[in-house]
């Protein structure tokens, strides 16, 4: 991959396809010829980038404002605690899910293409996986879209969350049309 990175267009394909002869390969490639020059165009000067999100559920609950404690009778500061309890678990997956909308949105202006993956091969140490997205990014621009990546892993940090940044990459997630 590492020869390949720098080339104008490099185009992910299906490992060991096998074709009876050369002249099934080349009949093949003629066949897919658009197919296969849109998708040539698309990606030409354009890396893949990748960005997880997870949150460390203790981070947070730990960065969370904290309550002023009861004067309620112990039955009532019980059953008020456990009410805090699950409306802060409500309260931080909204806030999750606003978050890494957000980030999404800003990523994906400093990208031509993105795209939410639903599942993934990499496995998660344990942490809520809260977004595996790919980002198409013109070469041009991929100083600046590391640098935003970096400045909001630093901010999102201080909210218990946790954000990978991985690539440049072929563009696997974006050469199928």
């Amino acid at each position: 991959m590492e020869s390949f990175i720098k080339e104008a267009a490099v185009l992910p394909m299906k490992l060991f396809t096998i074709f009876t002869s050369d002249d099934r390969a080349v009949a093949h490639v003629r066949t897919e010829r658009r197919r296969i020059a849109a998708v040539a165009k698309r990606v030409a000067d354009h890396q893949e980038w990748g960005v997880r999100v997870v949150l460390d559920r203790a981070r947070a609950a730990a960065l969370a404002p904290k309550k002023k404690a009861s004067t309620l009778p112990a039955g009532a500061a019980y059953l008020t605690r456990k009410k805090a309890q699950r409306d802060a678990g409500v309260e931080l997956a909204t806030h999750a899910r606003e978050t890494v909308a957000a980030l999404y949105d800003r990523l994906g202006a400093r990208s031509r293409l993105a795209k939410r993956r639903m599942g993934s091969e990499l496995p998660v140490q344990g942490e809520p996986l809260l977004l595996d997205a790919a980002f198409l990014v013109p070469r041009a621009r991929t100083a600046s879209f590391q640098a935003l990546a970096s400045r909001e892993a630093r901010s999102l940090a201080r909210h218990g969350y946790g954000l990978t940044l991985s690539g440049p990459w072929p563009p696997y997630s974006f050469v199928q049309d």
